[in-house]
């Protein structure tokens, strides 16, 4: 059984709705988002970020880290899929199918 199995390699998707109204709630849209990104997530759709994990566990330190610099406002989301969940999503851009995102190479050491 290969290490990398596809039922234990995770990715975790942040779904988001904050509000915009006033310079304060701009800035910490703009604070979270750049957060996501600094933290390895890949905007997906407008307001839904994902990033491959390694494992459940890895997932873990991750989502501890959003909850870590949620905004004071809005409503934030968080879903764990295994990596043949993600590879069974279907994608259609303008009524075409499209395959998903392949994973990135991920490097292991030791």
């Amino acid at each position: 059984m290969s290490r990398f199995s596809e039922y234990r390699v995770m990715w975790l998707i942040v779904l988001f709705d904050l509000p915009t109204e006033t310079k304060r709630d701009i800035r910490a849209y703009t604070m979270f988002r750049k957060n996501l990104i600094r933290d390895g997530f890949t905007m997906f759709q407008f307001s839904s970020y994902i990033r491959h994990c390694a494992s459940m566990e890895n997932a873990e330190v991750h989502k501890r880290r959003v909850r870590a610099y949620l905004p004071p406002h809005g409503k934030v989301g968080m879903l764990c899929l295994t990596d043949k969940q993600f590879g069974d999503m279907e994608l259609y851009f303008s009524k075409k199918p499209e395959p998903p995102n392949a994973p990135g190479q991920q490097l292991e050491l030791f």
